[in-house]
């Protein structure tokens, strides 16, 4: 299938930091947070198309990524000790792929599609669970002033 196929069958919305989501799971336990009381756990899908990008933000909770299909993902973070780091998520494990991910909470982080004309198509757990919240999007003038050193992904991811 096609980005507009799987984003019509699954459902998908527009997500405030780019791309398409949809929650599917919430978990009914929960657990005290710094910010509150959260779900111990959240799970949606996301897809990216080429054209898009995922908008640098940051997290206040571990997220794991799992590869499902289309091209291979690139997550770019800055971690929380101003180090920049990349991963491909996908399923060429021979070539660097893996088809799962953990950033580490406070990682300032987003993706980017591989390859031209096509998507991917990802979970994403949140733990505890994601709240908008807990959600900081980021801008291109803020974080150039602390990282200037990662201008050309700032200027991608912002």
């Amino acid at each position: 299938m096609n980005a507009h196929e799987w984003i019509r069958n699954l459902e998908l919305e527009p997500h405030p930091e780019g791309g398409f989501y949809k929650s599917t799971y919430r978990s009914g336990f929960v657990s005290e947070f710094t910010q509150g009381e959260r779900p111990l756990y959240t799970s949606i899908y996301f897809l990216l198309r080429s054209q898009d990008v995922s908008h640098f933000h940051r997290l206040q909770s571990d997220e794991i990524w799992y590869f499902h299909g289309g091209s291979s993902l690139t997550v770019h973070m800055i971690t929380p000790d101003g180090q920049y780091e990349e991963v491909a998520l996908g399923l060429d494990i021979k070539n660097g792929e893996v088809p799962q991910f953990i950033v580490s909470k406070h990682t300032i982080f987003g993706s980017s599609v591989k390859g031209e004309n096509t998507f991917s198509l990802v979970g994403c757990m949140v733990s505890p669970g994601f709240d908008f919240a807990d959600f900081e999007l980021f801008d291109q003038e803020e974080l150039l002033s602390q990282y200037p050193e990662y201008h050309e992904v700032i200027k991608k991811l912002t």
